[in-house]
């Protein structure tokens, strides 16, 4: 077995100098929280699933990026590394590697195990509640976009664009995320997290409207 707390050294200055507080460190500690309640219901091998959980966003790639679809794939080739430094057999390295892949949202491809399963729920689910409308501004204002569409904030008559209106993004994607869960502990908690976040869009609606 890794030394887990090694990993953490070796990975901790990195997520704290990438400049994106939507994939920093305290990113991935909510995301370990998570992992670990939802990976003792699910039965999942901890000692696989948490290093993964610490090293899945280790190469940080902008949403708007033409590699974004690799993200995954540059992660857990980094994590090879730090692994391997830390003290990981290469059996634990090829398995923790695979989950990192097949967490990615992005890259579509449906988990393998039961620890690709949660990883891939508990990331989704730091996109949802109150801190999933605070990453979706932050990375709205990364990509230069604007908080909403003045003429038609809520896309009544036009099509949605997530890449030029922030609040088009809640629709586009993260209403749907509970029903991409994978697991029903993870699909309950998504359900609460974004009828949250309508009453956010709701608010917003009184204000601007």
């Amino acid at each position: 077995m890794g030394n887990l707390e090694k990993l953490k050294i070796l990975a901790r200055p990195i997520y704290e100098s990438n400049g994106d507080p939507s994939h920093d460190f305290s990113h991935i500690e909510r995301v370990v929280s998570l992992a670990l309640k939802v990976g003792e219901v699910e039965n999942a091998n901890l000692n696989i699933l948490i290093p993964a959980v610490y090293l899945h966003d280790i190469v940080n790639v902008p949403k708007n990026s033409s590699k974004r679809e690799s993200a995954s794939e540059l992660a857990a080739n980094m994590a090879s590394g730090i692994l391997k430094e830390a003290g990981y057999s290469d059996d634990d390295i090829e398995k923790i590697y695979t989950v990192i892949v097949e967490h990615s949202y992005s890259l579509g491809r449906r988990p393998t195990t039961i620890e690709s399963a949660v990883l891939q729920d508990c990331d989704k689910l730091d996109g949802l509640g109150a801190i999933g409308i605070m990453r979706a501004i932050t990375c709205g204002t990364r990509m230069k976009a604007s908080y909403y569409n003045v003429e038609d904030p809520l896309a009544i008559k036009r099509s949605r664009n997530d890449k030029k209106y922030t609040i088009d993004h809640f629709e586009e994607k993260l209403y749907k995320l509970p029903a991409l869960m994978n697991t029903d502990m993870g699909r309950v908690e998504a359900e609460k997290r974004v009828d949250y976040m309508k009453g956010f869009i709701n608010q917003l609606q009184n204000e601007i409207m």
